[in-house]
């Protein structure tokens, strides 16, 4: 088992961290944590201990652990030491030589590899002193990712995504025994556009959400991710592949380039029509009239896949209903030729929450209601169990 000094400094992206210390120790890394200062304005010691069956040191001035030169001990016993999140404050006291608490004292003392996932406003970190300390350290730096700040600014700052650090970590130990190492996965998902013309365009209520937080749990498994995507409200990890798509054609016409893949989930909401002859110009109101649109169904790209020569050897399809929801599924199921259809009320999309049922031709598994982190968890780890059985 390798061990980690995972450092929590104070960002807010602290809560994070203990969302990382779950996922590393589900893949059987041992867990030490300290808490800075300011990382327990954040969140609790005790917090951080309970999910990392250790305990979590704060103080560099505890008697017992200072008389066991506890700091050393600390850096020593390691194999890695990761930062996560790293504020901009602990990034300059370790480019400086600044250490005056346990945590910028262990890192000061470490002879073992050090990663550093930074965490701050846009401005902060473009910094010109912040560039120039981060440049200055000797250790992996895990690059924050562009998105929504928790001050309410847009720009690049947020502490990388879990999956990406995870993907950093399990690189550094060269580990290959992952459920999914090796394996290809693609997905679809999102919600497609269908134009009418111009400036107007047939779409539905899908956030997205689902298929990213899926596409999280294969990278923790180990699988060499692909996500076709339509309109996503969400960001996807960094070590995942991702192509941007607008239609169902496209999308079809992607994903049949991407086979062969090992496992595919089609996600996605993709639009059941389209505009026959997208207008070249936005269409005007033609005196006070309706204008007829004359629809045309769009490909069939679950049933292309389950039917492809080079058929995945899981086929994993989504369905959404607003009535008779099992009857309906099970029809799909059946009609598309997939090995598993998730069920879902459709009534719920856009919900941070969800549930669902999994049916195969032999038995169905429900899923109680849950955030759809939970919910894609536990998709994966029914149908990766299942498919081992059979």
């Amino acid at each position: 088992m390798h061990n980690i000094l995972l450092v929590i400094t104070g960002s807010i992206a602290a809560y994070k961290g203990l969302d990382l210390i779950r996922k590393l120790r589900e893949l059987n890394y041992n867990l030490t944590p300290i808490l800075t200062k300011g990382g327990a304005e954040f969140i609790t010691p005790l917090s951080a201990a309970s999910l990392a069956g250790n305990k979590c040191y704060t103080d560099l001035f505890d008697l017992k652990d200072e008389t066991e030169m506890g700091h050393i001990n600390l850096s020593r016993e390691a194999d890695l030491i990761l930062v996560a999140p790293a504020s901009a404050d602990f990034i300059a006291k370790l480019a400086n030589g600044n250490e005056d608490d346990l945590a910028s004292t262990v890192l000061l003392a470490a002879n073992k590899q050090v990663m550093i996932a930074p965490a701050m406003n846009t401005k902060m970190y473009e910094h010109a002193s912040t560039q120039a300390n981060l440049k200055k350290l000797d250790a992996t730096i895990i690059n924050p990712a562009f998105g929504e700040l928790a001050c309410g600014e847009q720009g690049t700052g947020k502490m990388a995504d879990v999956a990406d650090i995870v993907a950093e970590v399990d690189k550094f130990f060269g580990i290959k025994k992952r459920k999914l190492q090796g394996k290809k996965v693609l997905l679809t998902n999102g919600a497609t556009q269908e134009p009418i013309d111009p400036v107007r365009y047939i779409t539905n209520h899908s956030s997205g959400l689902q298929g990213v937080e899926l596409t999280k749990q294969l990278l923790l498994q180990g699988a060499d991710v692909t996500v076709v995507s339509g309109i996503c409200q969400y960001e996807y990890p960094k070590a995942a592949n991702i192509i941007k798509v607008q239609n169902a054609q496209q999308m079809h016409d992607a994903v049949m380039e991407q086979l062969p893949a090992d496992i595919f989930f089609g996600v996605a909401a993709v639009g059941d029509y389209r505009v026959a002859q997208a207008a070249d110009n936005k269409i005007k109101k033609a005196n006070g009239g309706l204008q007829t649109i004359e629809l045309v169904e769009n490909p069939d790209i679950l049933k292309a896949v389950s039917n492809a020569s080079n058929r995945p050897n899981i086929v994993v399809g989504f369905c959404a209903e607003t009535e008779q929801l099992l009857d309906n599924a099970t029809l799909k199921l059946q009609a598309k030729g997939c090995d598993y259809i998730i069920a879902n009320n459709a009534s719920n999309a856009g919900d941070i929450d969800n549930e669902v049922i999994i049916l195969s031709n032999s038995k169905q598994y429900k899923i109680a209601k849950a955030s759809k982190t939970v919910i894609a968890k536990e998709i994966l780890e029914h149908i990766l169990h299942v498919s081992r059985e059979t």
